[in-house]
Parts: structure tokens; C-alpha cells; sequence
């Protein structure tokens, strides 16, 4: 089995993927100031729960967009599973042309999204991970990384609305039940879930004006599921694209593997 993690700003997603399938899927909350003794326990105590082994991972493939917190994570799997993982970065084929100022700057987890989506869909594509932060990145024809956009996520609004203003409650974001709320709680809901999902329509349009041509639209990030039926553009939404990719990378490096 292939242990996949991605470490996000708010969660570590932890996947076992065998014969390309993904067996298990488990998510931790991302600490700063956990050891890499935490975070072995933690994820060995997340195998337990799949009843997986340690010894049953013959192999780990991490990428993280969180350096304070790699480090203890990939000592934490060194001491699992006996056996330093494969780490998502420069170096790594990926199969992408990174058409960017920077190519190293690239967020690992972006180019994770990628090489998943282009696994199962023609380019042109828009890219759509809607986490911590919503971002947009577009693969153009030849796997060429074009580039995105990056906008503070759903509930990074929320927070900043609630924390800014001394009469507005903190709420759950569910689905609204109406545009036009009639009390604080329904017009901050709607203002912050139809809001988000107007201007996730809204930078496609742009998007594909840009470039001259439609795209097909995949979405991916823990918030996607809530946002996405809002919208009114079709979006393709793919909740695994992350372990998938993470899958493809390790396979494509294997034999590269130091």
C-alpha cells in the first residue's frame, strides 16, 4: 500500500491507496507545534483505525504547502514506516509545462491538482480548489501550467466578518435558504456562500476571456461540495483529486526514487 499525505494549512489529509484505488482516506488537524513524535502516533494510530499495519506501507509520497510543519510530519512517517517518503518539489516529474515567473514557487499541492486532473480530462482546464483559500489555476493545451489566481477562502471571510464587526454572530455555513436573507444569520450566510459562488462564476467568465476559449471547469477542497451546486457554471467536482494526483506523481518517480 502507498501512503498518500498532503499537508494543507487547516488539515493533513492522510490516504492508503492500493492497486491504485484509494482504500482509506483520514484527515488530522494541521498543529505547528506538534512533534514529529505526535504526528507519528497520530498517524499510526490513523492506519489502526483502517486496520492497516505499518508494515503494509511499502511506500510514502508527501506534499505539503506548510514548511514549519513538514519536517515533523515526514520524521513522524520516517519513524511508521522505517523508510524516508517521496517529497512533492523541485526535481520531481510532473509532466507539466510551468509557464510561471517562478516554477519553484508553484504550490506542491497545485501541481498535485493538476497532474490529476489532466489524468482525466482533455486540456483546456480551470482548476478550482476551495480550501483554506480558493484557488484558480489553468492548465492550457500541451499540459502547459498558465498560471491562477488566489483568493481568501470561505471561511477566512467568515472569520475576517465575524472578528471585524461586534454585532455580526459567528454562523455555520450551511446552503442558504434564500438571496435576500431576512435576519443576520441568513444574510451573512448568503452573503458569504452565494458571494463566494458569484464570484467563483464570475472569474471564469474572466478566465475564459482571457484565454480566448471555454474550459472545462473541475473543482476540488473541502468546501467544494457546499459552494459548487450555488454555482451557476457547470463544475465538474472531484473530491479526490488530491490523493489521485499524489498516486500519478509517486508512480511517475518511482524509479527516480533516492
Amino acid at each position: 500500500m502507498l501512503l498518500a499525505i498532503d499537508i494543507g494549512n487547516t488539515n493533513i489529509v492522510i490516504g492508503g491507496i492500493r492497486d491504485n484505488k484509494i482504500a482509506f482516506e483520514a484527515r488530522i488537524a494541521t498543529d505547528h507545534i506538534k512533534t514529529s513524535d505526535q504526528y507519528g502516533a497520530e498517524i499510526k494510530n490513523m492506519l489502526g483505525l483502517f486496520d492497516v499495519k505499518p508494515g503494509d506501507i511499502q511506500d510514502c509520497i508527501i506534499s505539503s504547502v506548510v514548511p514549519p510543519v513538514f519536517n515533523s510530519v515526514r520524521t513522524g512517517v520516517m519513524k511508521v514506516i522505517g523508510k524516508p517518503p517521496m517529497v512533492v518539489g523541485p526535481g520531481i516529474k510532473t509532466g507539466l509545462n510551468i509557464q510561471m515567473d517562478t516554477p519553484s514557487q508553484v504550490g506542491s499541492d497545485r501541481i498535485v491538482i493538476a497532474v490529476a486532473a489532466l489524468a482525466e480530462y482533455e486540456p483546456p482546464l480551470t482548476l478550482l480548489d476551495l480550501g483554506t483559500a480558493t484557488t484558480i489555476e489553468v492548465v492550457g493545451k500541451g499540459n502547459t501550467y498558465l498560471g491562477g489566481c488566489i483568493i481568501p477562502g470561505v471561511r477566512i471571510s467568515l472569520e475576517a466578518l465575524t472578528s471585524r464587526t461586534a454585532q455580526l454572530p459567528g454562523i455555520r455555513l450551511d446552503k442558504p435558504r434564500k438571496v435576500i436573507g431576512k435576519n443576520t444569520v441568513d444574510c451573512m450566510r448568503s452573503g458569504i456562500m452565494y458571494g463566494t459562488a458569484a464570484m467563483v462564476d464570475g472569474m471564469l467568465d474572466r478566465v475564459e476571456e482571457e484565454l480566448g476559449c471555454p474550459t472545462t471547469v473541475v473543482a476540488t477542497g473541502g468546501m467544494a461540495q457546499f459552494v459548487v451546486p450555488l454555482c451557476h457554471r457547470k463544475i465538474r467536482l472531484e473530491k479526490d483529486l488530491l490523493l489521485k494526483g499524489l498516486n500519478i506523481l509517486y508512480q511517475k518517480n518511482q524509479t527516480n526514487k533516492h
